[in-house]
């Protein structure tokens, strides 16, 4: 199962967490095992905000949300090298980690599989602090790059029975954006730069792959 399914040009819909979770259950009613949906968008749109939301909606027995964020590349191994300066870019991720992971998901053969997280404020991937139980129907993977047609990330693809985009606005991505930087120990004119430069030159990437999604979604409510 890893080469991607297309299916034509994605659908565009406006609706709330609560619409599109009843949307995810009415996924996980035609299929036959575990579901795993992934969720992609530029930076700041919003896309950890609302896996979290359908986790919270599905229930902690329905649903388990596994971020692509866990498989940042630790700061000890980007420290003094040019990714240290575009941290986030799709070259500070390591996808094989996270395609094997999907796939030993998708096998469903394991009483628990443990998923890293990435913990803002440290800014450090956290290893073994997410667990999968193998009762767990839903799993909702959220990131960037799900989507960039490359062969590492084609095979991330491929292990996702849908991918949803989320579509979320400049005006109200590049604000969100810049807070959370400055949240977690920017300069606002740093952050601001960082928003504008690197973050966008990310965010273009990922809008370049916008109609390969199954669902593009702006999210109301």
């Amino acid at each position: 199962m890893d080469t991607p399914r297309r299916r034509g040009l994605p659908h565009t819909i406006e609706a709330d967490a609560a619409g599109l979770a009843e949307r995810l259950r009415e996924l996980g009613e035609g299929a036959d095992g575990r579901i795993l949906l992934g969720i992609c968008g530029p930076p700041g749109a919003g896309k950890s905000f609302l896996a979290a939301e359908l986790a919270r909606i599905l229930g902690r027995d329905t649903a388990v949300v596994v971020p692509m964020d866990g498989f940042h590349l630790a700061t000890e191994i980007i420290r003094g090298t040019p990714l240290a300066e575009r941290r986030g870019a799709i070259d500070t991720f390591d996808p094989g980690s996270y395609l094997a992971l999907l796939r030993r998901l998708r096998a469903r053969d394991e009483e628990v599989v443990y998923a890293p997280s990435f913990r803002r404020g440290l800014e450090e991937p956290i290893g073994s602090s997410v667990a999968i139980p193998r009762r767990i129907p839903v799993i909702i993977t959220e990131g960037n790059y799900l989507l960039v047609d490359t062969p590492e990330w084609r095979a991330i693809r491929g292990q996702l029975d849908a991918v949803w985009y989320l579509d979320t606005p400049a005006p109200v991505r590049m604000p969100r954006l810049i807070g959370r930087h400055v949240e977690f120990g920017r300069a606002e004119t740093d952050a601001a730069a960082f928003a504008l430069g690197s973050d966008q030159t990310n965010a273009d990437l990922i809008a370049s792959t916008r109609e390969d999604a199954d669902l593009i979604v702006t999210l109301t409510g």
